[in-house]
């Protein structure tokens, strides 16, 4: 069952009518795009970090990361503004789709005792954030070549004007949400 936009059109699209009451095609919810993020607080210590990280961020995501810099200095963190602190891919169109269905489909069940994702997690406007703890949950990275373990942020950003349309959206697009 993979998702892509084709099956969103053909599947998804009725069954969100039917449940939103919308009668207008486009006041339906959409993907918009996805946002991969790893928060690197040791390479202020460690600059090697940033390279394992995009490296892996790379190979998740089949895009080239973007290094994301400090916007504030606090000195009991010895940060000072402008030092790379982060890295973050932006995910559009084919790719999006790809690593959604990735995501459901392989990632999620590798988790041990992996009941759901929590329904919690949306932020008021329609979005989804997912914390992974290790990027050893994809299959692409090889656990021989990763010098430590760091986990990642996956942000679902969606055209949904509230939580509920978001929360229809994604289970019927095969999102794995925990039953309550």
């Amino acid at each position: 069952m993979s998702v892509s936009k084709d099956r969103y059109l053909a599947e998804v699209v009725p069954q969100l009518k039917a449940r939103l009451g919308y009668s207008n095609p486009m006041q339906l919810p959409k993907l918009q795009k996805i946002v991969l993020s790893i928060g690197l607080g040791e390479a202020i210590q460690n600059p090697k970090a940033l390279e394992a990280a995009e490296r892996d961020l790379a190979t998740i995501s089949g895009q080239h990361p973007v290094v994301t810099r400090a916007k504030k200095s606090v000195a009991s963190f010895k940060l000072r503004t402008g030092m790379p602190i982060g890295m973050m891919v932006t995910l559009r169109g084919a790719r999006m789709y790809d690593f959604f269905d990735k995501l459901i489909t392989i990632v999620l069940p590798r988790f041990r005792d992996f009941r759901g994702v929590s329904r919690d997690s949306f932020d008021g406007r329609g979005n989804y954030s997912l914390g992974i703890r290790e990027q050893i949950a994809f299959t692409e990275i090889s656990y021989d070549k990763v010098d430590k373990i760091r986990g990642l942020q996956v942000t679902i950003v969606t055209t949904a004007k509230n939580d509920d349309a978001s929360t229809v959206l994604l289970e019927l697009m095969g999102m794995p949400f925990r039953r309550n």
